[in-house]
């Protein structure tokens, strides 16, 4: 727990906030208490629109980049290690004092080895299964840690370090895209876009007039801006659990996320069919992949009225579903 480990390094272990300044706090997931901090001073940024949301919401000023000195930056660790390198070489050219904060779920053991090697450490603070530790700014020490630019993993098709699939084309979202029928309808929804690969094979389907790209990660909506140079691509970055059309749509295609963290959750794929199913027209259809263990059998029957599995193998599966039920949601 951020706070917990947070307020024992400010009352016990001698870290102090500076009079003055930016407090920069990079990463925070919901339920990361910082209270501890002055929220007048303090900057939340983050690129993942449910936490946007829920700091703003608590008061905090949020941007999705931070360019400006900071007096002290927190860096909440992010499972991918990429991005934590990332955060912590921008944090420490910023900076002048940079706080580093995780669970050993995330990697902070190892983060805190590499981190020693580099700087006088002070800490760590162990509590709650994670570690916080603390020093001072240096625009060097971290430098090759920084952010790299865009990848090409395919033909016109980039990415970002720190985004899904970063390192190539998702299996299952290929396998869901060959698997996608010769016409859609006129309007159609990807829901957790990712970089767009999806909304790339849908936009050479006959008949498609929009496609919406429903996307919570600020640098994989980004991504998808480069890759799709099409007016037909509308691009919103927002939780796809609460995304809402002007009109309903005549289908979803979408592989939908189960991951908070390093924690497997199906709910989150629970979540996004039954937002499908309250998104669609009442003849619209929903088409979807998903790992061959994720038990979303149950909701897909009660969200529409047809479900078929379409097709599958030993690691993914792929529905098709309609008449959607105008209770979902």
């Amino acid at each position: 727990m951020t706070g917990l480990r947070l307020s024992l390094a400010l009352d016990e272990f001698g870290l102090s906030l500076p009079d003055a300044g930016a407090i920069v706090i990079r990463n925070p997931v919901q339920g990361a208490d910082l209270s501890a901090l002055p929220r007048d001073r303090s900057v939340v940024v983050t690129g993942f629109q449910p936490d946007f949301t829920h700091f703003e919401q608590q008061g905090f000023r949020c941007v999705t980049e931070w360019d400006e000195p900071a007096a002290l930056t927190l860096v909440c660790l992010s499972r991918a290690k990429d991005k934590t390198r990332a955060a912590i070489a921008r944090a420490s050219a910023q900076s002048g004092v940079v706080v580093v904060d995780g669970v050993k779920t995330d990697g902070v053991d190892a983060v805190l080895r590499d981190c020693r090697k580099r700087a006088d450490l002070s800490g760590p603070v162990n509590k709650a299964h994670g570690k916080l530790f603390w020093f001072t700014g240096d625009a060097t020490a971290f430098a090759d840690w920084a952010a790299q630019g865009p990848r090409e993993v395919a033909p016109g098709l980039t990415t970002l370090p720190g985004v899904f699939s970063a390192d190539g084309i998702d299996p299952a979202s290929e396998a869901l895209a060959n698997a996608l029928p010769a016409k859609l309808g006129r309007d159609v929804a990807d829901l957790g876009a990712g970089w767009g690969y999806l909304s790339s094979r849908i936009l050479q389907i006959e008949g498609i007039e929009t496609v919406h790209l429903v996307e919570a990660e600020h640098d994989a909506l980004a991504c998808a801006r480069r890759n799709l140079d099409d007016a037909r691509a509308q691009f919103h970055w927002q939780d796809a659990r609460n995304w809402t059309p002007d009109a309903r749509l005549d289908a979803v295609v979408m592989n939908p996320p189960f991951h908070t963290g390093r924690t497997a959750e199906p709910e989150l794929g629970r979540d996004f069919i039954r937002a499908a199913a309250r998104l669609l027209k009442p003849s619209g259809q929903l088409w979807m992949v998903a790992n061959r263990h994720l038990p979303y059998e149950t909701t897909l029957g009660s969200c529409f009225g047809d479900v078929a599995l379409v097709t599958g193998d030993n690691r993914f599966k792929i529905f098709h579903a309609r008449r959607p039920s105008r209770q979902a949601g």
